[in-house]
Formats: structure tokens, C-alpha cells, sequence
């Protein structure tokens, strides 16, 4: 049993299996200001990569609607 003390012990799935249990050391905790700007950063560099994909045709937008109209990213 573990005491209260050792209450931020984590464990991460990956592709349905869980890995070993780690102790964070560094980042964001749940409830930190910073997270939102966080997302922004991850998701402005997420698109640009997006974008670079289209241009050398590695991925193709999807196509919604009667009017075409392009999405890559939601």
C-alpha cells in the first residue's frame, strides 16, 4: 500500500498498455496558468507541420460540404 506521500506517481498508456510508473519531476500540474498557452504553442507548431505535409502531398485536406471547402485540422 502506498503512504500519501508518494501520491504523484503516474502512469501513461500507450497504444492501450501502460508503462512503468514514474514520478514526474518537471512540467505543467493540473490547474497551472500556464497550460492554455501551452496548447497554443503545441497547436500553432502542430498546424505549420500540417501545412508543410500538404505542401510536399505526404497529406491530404479533407473536403466537407457541398462547397469543398478544405479542413486539416480540428
Amino acid at each position: 500500500m502506498r503512504s500519501c506521500v508518494e501520491s504523484n506517481i503516474a502512469r501513461v498508456f500507450v497504444n492501450g498498455s501502460p508503462t512503468l510508473e514514474f514520478k514526474p519531476q518537471r512540467g505543467l500540474r493540473q490547474g497551472d496558468l500556464l497550460a492554455p498557452f501551452l496548447l497554443l504553442v503545441v497547436a500553432k507548431g502542430l498546424s505549420g507541420l500540417i501545412r508543410i505535409a500538404i505542401e510536399k502531398n505526404m497529406f491530404k485536406s479533407y473536403m466537407v460540404g457541398i462547397f469543398k471547402v478544405e479542413i486539416n485540422l480540428l
